[in-house]
């Protein structure tokens, strides 16, 4: 069966773009000769179809991780799609937890349902991660969600990603088997999100009304969703990767989408009068190691979007290692086989064994400023607008769900959009109602459409509140630390800052102004106590750049006047006492 799908090509925006400086792209150190080298028997598949499900073959079981061991041990998919999941929830916590191969289940395979056991912070209860393809939602959904969540009380609570998703937290395991009926019900699915898995195919927030955009990212991001979890029917074909994958598509010059930290990047060009998507290709964050994706020198038509993710996680599955969880993101498979032998396995595995060389022809604006999509704004369809609400990193209780619904249902269509820095968007509300919806009392307060110029770039991960990696508190301390900062000092432009628990960097620290990775440092007895390395210089869009390491090991306690410091170093901020003098 051809997975080719026609589409028409974009309408190209024609209106005047604006400029900012740019530095030349970074690029990864995959060495391109590397192929050459290699052992044919490099290049045999390391795993097989077997009963329905791809498995590692035996002669490549030396040396493997733990995660690995669990997947051979029983397929994690079978408790979905053979139903497993329905007797898993009629046993208890301490039945499940005094059997090996149950308290596996509960802890590593659950993840593929999308189900992630907080077993240090929250036993027996577990947060449950969606697919949500480019972010958008209904209030249908919403309110469902917010249904589920309302029942576990303190625990209940729901956060938005940064991969334009939802989360919902206080899942209990009895309630999970008719949990996923509802999610049905409402067109949601939480399949094969967690773990090897591909996670939420990002786009756009604003596609389809954005009068700027390239191309509407909907269609692709929602196709790759269906494919990759065959219709929320399960897809064994990309169960078993090495590690898990993230995969976007680029359809704004504003690159809201992130491109250079995902492991495959569709990014819009033209080519000989055809529409179609150059590739990127191994963007990653771990505690070991960060890199930006990098150029695969290939092209693929719009139509060919489906068979270049599918050969390309394929090459990643078949060929990836499965040693050191460490070392088996896709970047570590490109190094090894060089870009030029990656991209060589890629090509045998598209329908026509053909891959196009990429493309001179970028249709993304390199000098674009990028926009703010906070407020009010004119949709490409006359007569509406959408209006950005800014969401306290990211964290939403039932009644706040609720409510959101009942503004998109009340000023627009029923729709919402999720945006990778945890905030939110209502599309095509009547330009007549806008005021109208400004006025809401839920806008007036944390659901703000005007943030702060530093409350508007605020992003943190869960945190120790409910993670067990986490090593620190994130998003009440996020909150916290930006309020004080605000009172020092004024800020000419938006600073993003990001947090993140621990070195997994859930929190994305590495791409932000200021980024803080949870650590434990000294305390003035000498104990350990709550701290936080401090990135700084990440940047995201044409010019993207990772950040580095400003000051390791800082107290959480003495982080204020170190931002309010590095805020006046580093991006122009100027104490409050002579902003008022000034004045």
């Amino acid at each position: 069966m051809s997975l080719s799908l026609h589409f028409t090509a974009p309408l190209l925006s024609s209106k005047p773009k604006r400029s900012v400086l740019v530095s030349a792209q970074t690029t990864a150190p995959a060495d391109s000769t590397a192929s050459a080298s290699l052992d044919a028997d490099r290049l045999e598949p390391r795993v097989e179809l077997r009963d329905g499900f791809y498995i590692l073959k035996e002669k490549f079981r030396k040396g493997i991780n733990p995660q690995e061991k669990v997947k051979i041990e029983k397929e994690p998919m079978k408790l979905f799609m053979e139903n497993g999941i329905e007797e898993l929830a009629k046993k208890s916590m301490e039945e499940l937890d005094s059997d090996k191969s149950s308290k596996e289940d509960i802890d590593v395979r659950l993840k593929w349902l999308g189900l992630f056991h907080r077993r240090k912070h929250s036993y027996g209860k577990f947060m449950m991660r969606l697919k949500l393809p480019n972010g958008v939602t209904t209030s249908a959904q919403t309110r469902y969600l917010a249904s589920v969540i309302r029942k576990y009380g303190e625990d209940g609570c729901a956060d938005v990603t940064t991969r334009q998703n939802w989360q919902i937290r206080g899942v209990v395991l009895p309630d999970v088997p008719e949990i996923l009926k509802g999610l049905a019900s409402v067109g949601l699915t939480s399949l094969q999100s967690g773990m090897d898995n591909v996670r939420n195919p990002v786009g756009n927030p604003i596609a389809g009304i954005d009068p700027d955009e390239i191309v509407d990212t909907r269609p692709y991001t929602n196709l790759l969703s269906q494919f990759i979890t065959a219709n929320s029917r399960g897809n064994p074909d990309f169960t078993n990767l090495p590690r898990k994958w993230n995969v976007c598509v680029v359809g704004t010059h504003d690159l809201y989408e992130h491109p250079h930290i995902n492991d495959l990047a569709y990014m819009p060009a033209n080519k000989d009068g055809r529409f179609g998507f150059n590739l990127l290709v191994g963007g990653f964050f771990s505690p070991k190691r960060c890199e930006e994706a990098i150029p695969l020198d290939a092209w693929v038509p719009a139509d060919d979007v489906l068979p270049l993710c599918k050969a390309v996680l394929e090459a990643y599955r078949d060929l990836g290692t499965r040693g050191s969880r460490q070392k088996t993101r896709m970047m570590w498979l490109i190094d090894e086989l060089g870009v030029e032998g990656f991209r060589a396995e890629v090509e045998k595995r598209m329908p026509n064994g053909k891959l196009e060389r990429g493309s001179s022809e970028d249709l993304v604006n390199k000098q674009w400023e990028r926009r703010d999509y906070f407020g009010v704004h004119p949709q490409k369809q006359e007569g509406l607008s959408y209006v950005g609400l800014h969401c306290p990193v990211g964290r939403l209780q039932a009644d706040d769900m609720d409510e959101l619904a009942r503004l998109a249902d009340t000023y627009g269509s029923g729709e919402l959009r999720l945006t990778v820095e945890q905030n939110i968007i209502i599309p095509n509300v009547d330009s007549s109602k806008t005021e109208a919806l400004l006025q809401e009392p839920f806008l007036k307060n944390r659901f703000s459409p005007e943030p702060s110029i530093l409350m508007k770039g605020l992003v943190a991960c869960t945190g120790n509140q409910f993670c067990g990696q986490a090593i620190i508190e994130t998003k009440l301390r996020a909150l916290k630390v930006t309020e004080e900062v605000e009172r020092l000092v004024a800020v000419p432009k938006p600073v993003r800052m990001h947090w993140t628990g621990c070195p997994n960097t859930c929190g994305q620290v590495q791409v932000a102004d200021i980024g803080f990775m949870g650590c434990l440092t000294r305390g003035d007895s000498g104990k350990p106590v709550e701290g936080a390395d401090v990135y700084v210089g990440g940047r995201i869009g044409s010019d993207s750049h990772l950040g580095q390491i400003y000051k390791k090991g800082v107290r959480v306690t003495d982080l204020v006047p170190l931002v309010a410091e590095i805020l006046i170093k580093e991006f122009g901020a100027v104490p409050r006492e002579r902003e008022e003098n000034e004045d």
